[in-house]
């Protein structure tokens, strides 16, 4: 069974950074893409990042390219987030989510579990 828990939400101020994480648990998680994905209020569900199973290639949405890293750690079975120069409309829960496949990581069906999200937002 396999399950994957974000953590490491929390308030910053405008500007600021915040690393989130995510935990898998379950068998072969060096099979599985990642993907990092945020909702806001009344907003649809939006893709941000995604990393292939090995971590050698990593897919970013423009809107957080080259403020957010994305990166996994296969033998702690984690994928990290990292946000940098944070701003207010960064606010929303942040969604962590395990492929078994490798293509079309934008879109949110391709993922096979997800977890509960952890809520980030961003004082201005």
């Amino acid at each position: 069974q396999v399950q994957v828990v974000e953590s490491g939400g929390g308030l910053v101020q405008a500007g600021g950074s915040l690393r989130v994480s995510c935990a898998f648990s379950g068998r072969a998680f060096d099979h599985y893409s990642m993907g990092w994905f945020r909702q806001a209020p009344g907003m649809q569900r939006e893709y941000l990042a995604s990393i292939s199973a090995t971590g050698l290639d990593t897919w970013y949405t423009s809107s957080v390219r080259g403020r957010f890293t994305v990166s996994r750690d296969n033998a702690l079975k984690k994928v990290y987030l990292q946000m940098n120069n944070l701003k207010p409309e960064d606010t929303a829960i942040y969604y962590c989510a395990a492929s078994y496949g490798s293509s079309h990581l934008k879109l949110s069906d391709r993922y096979d579990y997800w977890g509960q999200g952890t809520q980030v937002t961003v004082s201005s």
